[in-house]
């Protein structure tokens, strides 16, 4: 196995997959010479797949088996208010699972969205591997800033059921920034609007050099582009409706076709002030055809999507306040997403920070470059000259298997009580560096450092107390990797287990929170109610993910603890069935 690593812009309607070769960063084009691959699977009844842009026809001729949009539902739980509202979008059936996530029903058999992504990352894979001719099993993979751990963690569980090492997850818009500054030796404020298929970012980043700190991060999983295609689909079906007194919305065929000219006329007003169209649909059940020709003003098109693109803002608005700046304090705006070709888009932007964006970037590809470039930096010697001298190996990481078994009902009194936390203690220093000098060799051209990048949490983290409130543990916005502790206490006599629900969200009120999971910890010696005390540590690690550990305070010894998190369905999901 090599030690090229991808950079994999997994993104919700397409993806991109780059390396970084000799320092120079380069978007892989499959034998067609595509540089942007549909996130899109379709299934034949015995199991095979089609994915990618070979699928993207059956969006239309069989949409029932054809999944797209499969990150909307990743790592989410099926009971997710926004979910469910996406659900009925969707002409695919989905289904709950018993795990509470779920689960996407193709001739009966279930996958999680994780494996829809699984395919689709494989195929990129493969991609990769037909053009580079060499086989290849590191990468890292970009999410969007405001993923919470189990959509993270979902994400990661999908490269490795694509065969992939996941080396680290970055958020797309640190991949963006460190592509347009990675040893460009930059001293600025940053603002990257990310505006996606499916997902909206803004992040905040101030460059140093070679480091790159995100001051921090807001987002909205469930804005994106498909919410302009679905404004005008919703249009066309009511001048079907006006015009012939039919209701076509239950049809799927019917809406995917739609779509497809709702997303052709969005990019046509791109670059044109009016366009026309003429959609022609059998009614179903019957020989009639329904005629509907219009035309559509790219001001008109504007005002339908208004009120989207003012979402966008507010979020920058909120970004801006965590990291306590001014729009005048930001030297440079970046444009990230297929959304932002929208005209409209861009103008309010423009107009919101008061500054025109960075050119000469292409909107599709800028994140996965950023991955390459970061991916290459993990397995690159740093100012290395080049000689006969053999670098350590790298260390072979040994497979883990987690336990995500789900865990037996709660008694209410075994949930504990919360004391204060004292101050988190300081980070550990990071190691240094090594630079090797071999004598006697000309000096030979020098790569830019490797990019140090100073992530944040997207989300509180925290567990419930008692009132329906949640104890904040990890803070929003906080430098990753990080972590914070507390205390707890039994809540009865000779209690020997305790459970703490994990939830993530920005406000104290459980109710307006996602639970993740819960925290289990056993075999906790007998004692009086309140004087067993137990040290929980928080972890997020730069991934972006929670790890905890606990100690038992009277003995010094660590005990198990345990994280379920809801609607992790690798146990159920078999990888052998990633069929292309």
């Amino acid at each position: 196995m090599s030690d090229v690593v991808l950079g994999i812009d997994l993104g919700t309607s397409n993806s991109v997959v780059s390396v970084s070769l000799e320092g120079e960063p380069i978007v892989i084009p499959d034998e067609h010479g595509n540089r942007i691959h549909p996130s899109i699977v379709y299934f034949f009844e015995d199991g095979q797949t089609l994915v990618g842009n070979s699928a993207r026809p059956y969006l239309m001729k069989d949409p029932v088996h054809t999944v797209y949009s499969a990150k909307r539902l990743i790592g989410r739980p099926f009971d997710s208010p926004d979910l469910r509202v996406l659900i009925g979008s969707f002409p695919f059936k989905i289904v709950a699972s018993g795990d509470g996530a779920p689960r996407i029903n193709m001739y009966g058999a279930m996958h999680p969205p994780e494996g829809i992504s699984a395919r689709v990352l494989s195929y990129l894979k493969q991609i990769a591997e037909n053009y580079l001719g060499m086989p290849i099993g590191q990468a890292v993979i970009t999410v969007p800033a405001n993923f919470d751990e189990g959509q993270r963690r979902a994400t990661k569980r999908a490269g490795e059921l694509a065969g992939l090492e996941v080396l680290r997850l970055i958020n797309e818009p640190t991949a963006a920034a460190l592509a347009y500054g990675h040893g460009s030796n930059r001293r600025e404020k940053v603002a990257i609007f990310d505006f996606g298929g499916g997902t909206f970012d803004i992040t905040i980043l101030e460059l140093r050099d070679n480091v790159f700190q995100v001051l921090s991060t807001a987002g909205n999983s469930y804005l994106g582009g498909d919410d302009f295609d679905n404004r005008l689909v919703s249009s066309m079906l009511t001048a079907f409706e006006k015009q012939y007194g039919y209701d076509l919305a239950g049809e799927d065929a019917i809406l995917q076709r739609l779509k497809a000219v709702a997303q052709d006329i969005k990019h046509r007003l791109s670059d044109q002030d009016m366009v026309t169209a003429r959609v022609a649909e059998m009614v179903p059940g019957t020989l009639d055809e329904l005629e509907l020709e219009f035309s559509l003003s790219r001001d008109a098109f504007h005002k339908r999507c208004y009120d989207i693109v003012e979402q966008s803002l507010q979020t920058c608005e909120e970004a801006l306040q965590l990291a306590g700046l001014q729009r005048a304090e930001i030297d440079h705006l970046v444009l990230v997403g297929g959304t932002t070709r929208v005209p409209l888009v861009q103008q309010k932007v423009r107009e919101f920070f008061n500054r025109e964006p960075v050119v000469g970037i292409n909107p599709d590809e800028v994140v996965s470059i950023g991955a390459a470039i970061f991916g290459a930096s993990m397995v690159e010697p740093v100012d290395a000259p080049t000689s006969n001298f053999q670098m350590p190996q790298d260390v072979v990481h040994s497979e883990h298997i987690e336990d995500d078994s789900w865990l037996e009902e709660l008694e209410p009194d075994e949930v504990t009580n919360v004391r204060p936390s004292p101050a988190a203690p300081p980070p550990m220093p990071r190691q240094q560096q090594q630079h090797f000098q071999v004598p006697q060799q000309p000096a030979a051209p020098q790569r830019p450092a490797a990019p140090l990048l100073i992530d944040v949490t997207p989300h509180a983290l925290g567990i419930a107390t008692v009132g329906g409130v949640m104890d904040i543990i990890i803070e929003r916005n906080g430098s990753l990797p990080l972590q914070r502790m507390r205390y707890f206490s039994t809540s009865r006599d000779d209690q020997t287990r305790v459970v703490l629900p994990v939830y993530s969200g920005n406000s104290r009120r459980i109710e307006d929170n996602r639970q993740l999971g819960v925290l289990e910890l056993e075999n906790i010696p007998p004692g009086p109610r309140e004087e067993v005390q137990i040290e929980v540590m928080f972890e997020v690690d730069t991934n972006g993910m929670l790890n905890v550990r606990a100690t038992d305070m009277r003995t010094g010894l660590n005990q198990m603890a345990r994280v379920s998190i809801l609607g992790d369905s690798a146990e159920y999901y078999d990888a052998s069935n990633l069929l292309m």
